[in-house]
């Protein structure tokens, strides 16, 4: 089925989406991943009361050129080594779907696990550009949406076209817990303390290339 054996989720993933669970979806190029990444999945699986969080680790992100990604395999191996927490499954499953966008992603998954009650995980520099995204309309009403506050992006997410026009959908952060079984459209935005820290000031510090 998969291209290498790292890209496959693990049988502990694959009992759990088959059984109904919820599952955080945190999707990106991860590259590299970070230790933001993981603070925004763990604030997801506390404050939502996940059952688990995927990493779906794309094989290229198709707003990017390929000369600015590292190897998908050393993506993932990095991204294990910083979730390093065991309801944090790191995957390269797209590679195995065949999909570039999110949208197609969400349909496969839905697909082949229609008991798993999944939720699109993003931070809110996202949904700041999340009107930009392929269909994003339909990620909206396929699956609920968490947003996770990101430094300096607070008031440009929520002033986001995709944002104004969601708003009637809008959940009071204190019903995070009760999103994974919320009809979509629904999604809510979530305030913690704030990780400064990103892929692209790594790699402009020369940390990763």
């Amino acid at each position: 089925m998969a291209r290498f054996a790292s890209e496959i989720l693990s049988p502990q993933a694959l009992a759990l989406a088959k059984s109904g669970a919820r599952i955080g979806l945190l999707g990106g190029s991860f590259n590299p991943a970070h230790e933001a990444h993981r603070h925004v999945s763990l604030i997801a699986l506390r404050r939502l009361k996940l059952d688990a969080v995927w990493w779906l680790v794309s094989p290229q992100n198709p707003l990017k050129q390929a000369t600015q990604t590292t190897p998908l395999e050393r993506r993932l191996t990095r991204a294990r080594e910083v979730a390093a927490h065991p309801d944090i499954q790191v995957s390269g499953i797209e590679a195995v779907l065949g999909t570039r966008f999110t949208i197609d992603t969400l349909e496969a998954l839905k697909r082949r696990f229609p008991k798993a009650r999944f939720v699109w995980l993003m931070g809110g520099d996202s949904l700041a550009e999340f009107h930009r995204w392929r269909r994003w309309e339909d990620i909206a009403a396929l699956v609920p949406i968490a947003v996770i506050a990101r430094p300096r992006f607070t008031t440009r997410a929520l002033a986001s076209p995709a944002a104004l026009q969601l708003q009637a959908a809008r959940l009071r952060p204190g019903d995070g817990t009760t999103l994974a079984d919320a009809p979509p459209p629904a999604w809510v935005f979530i305030q913690e303390r704030l990780d400064p820290r990103s892929s692209t000031a790594l790699r402009e510090k020369g940390v990763w290339r």
